[in-house]
């Protein structure tokens, strides 16, 4: 079982940034992805950034240039740095976890609201 807690959400306003953490914790598979997917009020979960092991990123159209992905593989943590936060970025971020190549689909963490309000 892996387990994902997130932390970092909370309210900002226009034009702020924000930086999100996840750490994962349990039977971690050594080849692995972790990273965030987004649900905002109305919409369907959406995914955002990934990051791998092995060192490959990527990240959604929608959000490139604003958004950085980084983790560190040695605490099993993975980081979403938010810039220039725009109000339709408002949503219930989800970190995740998936093995590849190993047994075990993907892990969600709980979520943390970001809202971004004047």
């Amino acid at each position: 079982q892996v387990q994902l807690v997130e932390s970092g959400g909370g309210l900002v306003q226009p034009g702020g940034s924000l930086t999100l953490s996840c750490t994962a914790t349990g039977t971690i598979f050594n080849t692995n992805a972790m990273g965030w997917f987004r649900q905002s009020p109305g919409k369907q979960r959406a995914w955002v950034a990934t990051k791998t092991t092995g060192g490959l990123t990527h990240i959604a159209d929608s959000v490139t240039g604003r958004f950085t992905i980084s983790r560190d593989n040695a605490k099993n943590t993975v980081n979403l740095q938010i810039n220039n936060l725009k109000p339709e970025d408002t949503a219930i971020y989800y970190c995740y976890y998936e093995p590849i190549g190993g047994e075990g689909g993907r892990s969600w963490g709980r979520g943390t609201q970001v809202t971004v309000s004047s």
